[in-house]
């Protein structure tokens, strides 16, 4: 089969992806703004096609270590949750890292702190990126825009998990989770076979006995020193992962004096704000991370340079600002706009606040 242009949600798209890229599990628990996910996986039942499981756990906690089981095994497994539900996998997406094995977790992110609210928001940056649990890991970030970025960064968060033996979290909101957009979708691709596993991925617990050794996937080490070697080979994971796969979108930033840093939804309500400030003869560019973690450090100091002021515009309360004042050290002013509790920014109130920045 021809690819198919559909039109669904984001939460659809990511269900729809996994079950078209040959994902083997999913386990997750319904939470707004994301139960679409799971909803869609269990009306398509694609254990009837393709042999995928899907299965709504007792729990967030639950539902992690299923995916830490499966990712041991060598599988292509992945779960999904929003902003509270995904506090409570943290422990678990610790000891997936610890023990470099690859899985993907999407959270779609809602107003916070606490139970907060169910309206859309970028408030959880922080908590993914800078590792969410305890010890020194990190989780790859993927930030998509668009529904069409929601399908795609499924099958390449597997990827990347698998590359680098890491778990893989696409970051999105109820914004991009909610809304209705047209998608290119693949023909279905293959899961993989035990004899596939069994080659590519020689850590993996499979049960099979041909090497002569137990495979013994965990990420407890009592002894210091070993733990310290571990460490280190994790984080040169790390700086490969940084070195090879930051990601971004620079847009109408060749002749601009001013930047916009936004992603997800904040930096869709950007585009329009550049029409609108390009419109009055100001003119800005904007820099869009698509990974989150790796920064685009690089990217955002090189363009930012040039660059008279950076607003970095965010659904929180100041974020990823930090992030960029990072990459461009003490060289260019940078400043934040951003709404938060579950409020969406307007065009008009960013460029508002592009006009105060200007004078």
């Amino acid at each position: 089969m021809a690819k198919q242009l559909v039109l669904m949600k984001g939460n659809q798209a990511i269900a729809e992806a996994a079950i078209r890229c040959g994902c083997d599990g999913y386990f997750g628990y319904p939470i707004t703004p994301q139960s679409e996910v799971l909803e869609h996986l269990m009306a398509e039942r694609p254990y009837l096609t393709t042999g995928m499981v899907v299965l709504q756990a007792e729990s967030e906690l639950a539902s992690i270590n299923m995916v830490y089981a499966g990712a041991a095994a060598g599988k292509r497994v992945m779960t999904s949750s929003s902003s509270p539900g995904f506090s409570l996998m943290q422990e678990g997406l610790s000891y997936i890292a610890g023990a470099e094995l690859p899985a993907l977790c999407v959270n779609v992110v809602r107003g916070g702190p606490g139970l907060g609210t169910i309206q859309p928001s970028q408030s959880d940056y922080f908590q993914t990126t800078k590792g969410g649990g305890h010890g020194d890991y990190r989780l790859i970030t993927l930030a998509p825009a668009s529904v069409q970025e929601m399908y795609d960064f499924v099958e390449l968060g597997f990827d990347l998990a698998f590359k680098y033996r890491n778990p893989v979290a696409i970051l999105s909101d109820g914004v991009i989770g909610q809304v209705m957009e047209k998608v290119m979708v693949d023909d279905y691709k293959p899961r993989w076979t035990d004899e596939y596993i069994e080659k590519t991925c020689p850590w993996a617990a499979t049960g099979h006995r041909s090497t002569g050794k137990h495979r013994i996937v965990t990420s407890l080490e009592l002894e210091a020193l070993k733990q310290e070697a571990i460490n280190d080979r994790i984080q040169a994971k790390y700086r490969k992962c940084e070195e090879e796969d930051a990601r971004y979108e620079a847009i109408q930033c060749d002749d601009a004096e001013y930047l916009f840093v936004a992603y997800g939804s904040a930096a869709r309500i950007c585009m329009k704000t550049i029409e609108l400030a390009r419109a009055e003869g100001i003119k800005v560019g904007l820099v869009r991370p698509i990974t989150l973690w790796p920064f685009p450090t690089k990217a955002v100091a090189e363009i930012g340079g040039r660059m008279k002021k950076i607003l970095s515009v965010e659904m929180n309360a100041g974020q990823m600002i930090e992030d960029v004042k990072l990459a461009v050290g003490c060289k260019v002013p940078v400043e934040h706009f951003g709404r938060y509790g579950g409020v969406i920014p307007t065009p008009i109130e960013i460029f508002e606040a592009l006009k105060k920045m200007v004078k």
